[in-house]
Formats: C-alpha cells, structure tokens, sequence
C-alpha cells in the first residue's frame, strides 16, 4: 500500500480512504494530511464507524487549495503537532456542508454552512463535525500573508459568504470560495488564478481593501461572481452589482473599465454565454429560442436576438441550427 504523498504543484492530487481497509483508515487519512495539508490526529464518534473521506489538493506557487468531504469525526491540532509539524500559515476553511465547531484557546465557534472560518493553523484547535463535512480550505504562508498587508489574527474569524440573499454576506469571501471550488471542487478542473485568488484573500482579511491593481483584481472577480449568480434575473443593475461588493457605481465603473469592460458589456457576455450553452444543449431542444433568451436573464426576444447578434455574429436561431448539424 503506498504512502500519500504531497499534491504535485500546478495538479490536483485526489486520495480517499474509500476502498482501504478499515482498520487502517484514520492512519492513512492522518499520514495524507500531514504531508499534503495539514497535520491532525483525527478520531470518530462512534467506536465501530469507519472514516469515509475524501481529499482534494492544489499546490500553486504561494497558495495551498483543498477541498474536504468525510462522514462524522473530530480532528486536532495538538501543541506537540504544531511543534512537530508547523505549517506558518493562515488557514480559511468554508464550511460548504454540515455545521460543525472550533475550540481554539479563545473560546468555542460554531459554524455552519455558509461560514469561512480564518485562523493561525498553528496555534493548537479541535475541529468537530458531527453531521459530516464538505470544505474548501486555502492555506496562505505567513510570509505571503504578511506581504498582502495582513497582520497574524490573534483570535478566530467567522465570515459570512453564502448568505441567500442578492446583497447578503461578504461578496469578496464568496467569489473566494467560487475560484476555489472551480479548482478543486469535485467538478474542479485544477485551473486556478493564483493572483486573482491572493488578491481575493487580501480583500477578505486586510481591511480596509483599498486601491490600486490588487484591489482591483478583487472587486472584478467578486463582480464577476456576482454576475454570473444573478444573471438570470432581467433586474439586475450597477447599482445592485456596486452594493454587494461595497464600492459605489462610480467605483465599479472604474474597475471594469481597467479590465476593458463594463456593466452592460459584461452581463451581456456572459448572458450570451449562457444561451449559446443552452442552444447546443439536446436537453433544451424542446424549448423556443425566445423561452431560452427569457430564462438566461433578456428582457425580450428582440433584445435576446441583437445582444446575441453583437456578441456571436449569427442570431439564436442559426447558432441553433448549426449546433444541431455539428451534432448529426
């Protein structure tokens, strides 16, 4: 049986104790975490249960990307381990499944879906999950963390980024866990925007967020991720866009003008992304290309046609036509 071993930079490496002897679960679950994430002893609930759980790992140059799936356990970061097995670094996990606790020195958190937890990975904790978990987690070194303005968190943060609502919870930390999940999520890809990620975890934990080309790079993707959740509602404005991600319209402006866009150019791209997906789909091709163009967020047939038209260069209808001939 071979040992983990540590997740290859610039690939995803998957493990799983599925499929390993039962006995030996916890052992290999704890050896792979060591090496690839970090160090924990881990322990069920129940005496008789075994450790399903599954692990994913993107190592980029500065940035460490996870995302974590189990049924019910605790984990801890003892001090020995933390002398032992030192990480230097912040973690932010993002409970996406399962509410669960954190006991640190400073008191007891409970989190539950929806909720980014930051803390100093080396400072002595006990996490427990007793509904299960599914989690992103980044892990940012100290060095990297410093150099983005961020001062070592004295006592553990609970952010809000998965609140329901168009305008709730903390929009930079959401777009956050988006490009993470894009990553490494169980439909991840392994593709990942180191930059726009770091500058996104500056936005989250350096306050106030302030100007220049990392600010920036984190107001574009927390726009981005807010337009492609809203897009399909035909309300959506600058004003709501520049009110999710706190800036003001003006603000919003500018920063889609450094990246050559703007309100109406980027909703009408993705939009028509959207649709053109749509249009090849088999699944959809009962429905109408004006039905299509309602449900990707347009207004009207005739605005889903010459947005389109602009966009693509051929209307709804032949982009249709040619999907279905490219398929037979």
């Amino acid at each position: 049986m071979s040992r983990a071993t540590p997740a290859s930079r610039g690939a995803v490496d998957r493990f799983s104790t599925r499929g390993l002897p039962a006995a030996r679960r916890i052992e290999l679950w704890e050896e792979h975490n060591a090496d690839a994430l970090v160090a924990l002893q881990c322990r069920m609930f129940e005496d008789d249960s075994a450790l399903e759980a599954s692990e994913a790992n993107l190592q980029l140059d500065r940035l460490h990307l996870a995302h974590v799936e189990a049924n019910p356990h605790a984990v801890e970061r003892t001090a020995r381990t933390v002398r032992t097995r030192p990480t230097e670094s912040v973690a932010l996990y993002f409970t996406l499944r399962g509410e669960a606790f954190f006991y640190h020195d400073d008191g007891v958190r409970m989190l539950r879906p929806g909720q980014l937890l930051v803390c100093d990975a080396d400072r002595p904790f006990l996490r427990g999950f007793s509904q299960g978990l599914e989690e992103l987690a980044v892990k940012v070194p100290y060095d990297v963390f410093r150099a983005a303005g961020g001062t070592m968190p004295r006592t553990a943060q609970v952010i809000e980024f998965g609140a329901p609502s168009p305008s709730g919870g903390n929009a930079h930390a959401a777009a956050l866990a988006e490009l993470v999940a894009r990553a490494v999520g169980p439909d991840g890809d392994g593709a990942a925007d180191e930059v726009a990620v770091l500058d996104l975890v500056t936005a989250v934990l350096v306050r106030p967020v302030g100007s220049g080309a990392q600010a920036a790079g984190a107001h574009f993707a927390a726009a981005e991720r807010y337009v492609r959740r809203w897009l399909r509602d035909p309300t959506m404005s600058a004003r709501r866009i520049a009110d999710a991600i706190g800036l003001s319209e003006r603000q919003l402006s500018r920063v889609l003008a450094e990246h050559g866009t703007s309100v109406p150019r980027l909703v009408a791209r993705r939009r028509v992304e959207m649709a053109s997906r749509m249009l090849r789909m088999p699944s959809y091709a009962e429905q109408t290309v004006e039905a299509i163009g309602l449900r990707c967020g347009f207004s009207s047939a005739a605005q889903f046609s010459r947005v389109f038209r602009e966009q693509s260069g051929m209307s709804p209808s032949e982009a249709r036509r040619y999907a279905l001939a490219v398929r037979r």
